[in-house]
């Protein structure tokens, strides 16, 4: 007999697991939060992220940055992952795809605090970075800098 815990709902964790085909077909699971009363940051760093241009069906590539301070939830790294996989072939503006991303984790987690900063490599001569905040950090937490420099090419 199996004792019952936090992760026993988890259904991606432990075995194979497809890449979703969309964003949409997507599970992002989570868990309880078991340090729920500590105020701390998470972060996630995806440095090749991959998503296609709505119009030119070319691949476009970011290194996203996320950081949330948790509230009641985790969200399973895995299912994060296989989320972040779907949209390799997705077709979305640099904007969609991180605001997008960033409201998909919010809806799910309902955390204190969530920022995203996707850092778009150039395509056609220019990069493009897209930040988005839940609203404002929360006082007492240490919240480090992304660490990821403007874009300078030869500059």
């Amino acid at each position: 007999m199996t004792e019952e815990s936090i992760y026993s709902n988890l259904t991606q964790l432990g075995g194979d697991s497809k890449l979703p085909d969309s964003p949409e077909d997507a599970v992002m699971e989570r868990v309880a939060n078991p340090q729920k009363g500590s105020g701390y940051v998470v972060r996630f760093t995806a440095p090749e992220f991959t998503s296609l241009c709505p119009i030119t069906g070319q691949p476009d590539f970011a290194h996203l940055m996320i950081d949330y301070v948790p509230g009641d939830w985790l969200v399973e790294s895995k299912s994060l992952k296989l989320f972040l996989g779907s949209f390799r072939n997705h077709g979305a503006f640099h904007e969609d795809c991180t605001v997008s991303i960033g409201k998909r984790i919010e809806e799910l987690l309902e955390p204190k605090w969530l920022r995203i900063g996707g850092y778009w490599y150039p395509r056609g001569g220019i990069p493009i970075d897209v930040f988005y905040q839940s609203g404002p950090a929360p006082e007492g937490i240490w919240i480090p800098d992304q660490g990821v420099p403007p874009y300078r090419g030869r500059g």
